[in-house]
Parts: C-alpha cells; structure tokens; sequence
C-alpha cells in the first residue's frame, strides 16, 4: 500500500496560487507551512517505516498535522 501525499498543494489544489502568494508575503504562514510539510515528511518516514516509531508517536504526529493543516486553512481562505 502506497503512502498518501499530503503536501497543502495536494489537500488543496484550488488555492495553489494563494499558498504561493501566502508563502511569500506572510512569514507566520511561511512558519506553519514549513512545521507542516516537515511533520508530513517525518509521517511518512514513520509510515513507510524508515524511521521506527511507535503508534502513539505517530498518532501525535498526525493529529498536530491535522491542526496545522486546519490553521493554514483558515489563512488561506480568511482574505480570500
């Protein structure tokens, strides 16, 4: 089974030009996108099992992804 990609582009393919446009202009935004894809890139380490974890951890992992992902959403779509 193959790991999903979770990068904000594909959560959110309609608001591509707005993520770049947030990236460059909003430095909290630029914060949180960067603590996201990282948090990503570590799940899928842990999914794909590259680096062991335990199910908790990665339960916690997740689950802040979920927030951030939450988070940028709101900024995405608040001046929108």
């Amino acid at each position: 089974m193959g790991v999903e990609h979770h990068d904000l582009v594909h959560e959110f393919p309609e608001l591509k030009s707005r993520i770049h446009d947030m990236k460059v202009s909003d430095t909290h935004f630029r914060r949180l996108f960067d603590e996201y894809h990282e948090l990503t890139r570590t799940i899928e380490n842990m999914e794909n099992e590259v680096v062991p974890a335990t199910t908790q951890r990665e339960e916690e992992h997740k689950v802040r992804r979920v927030q951030l992902k939450d988070e940028l959403y709101q900024m995405l779509t608040a001046a929108a």
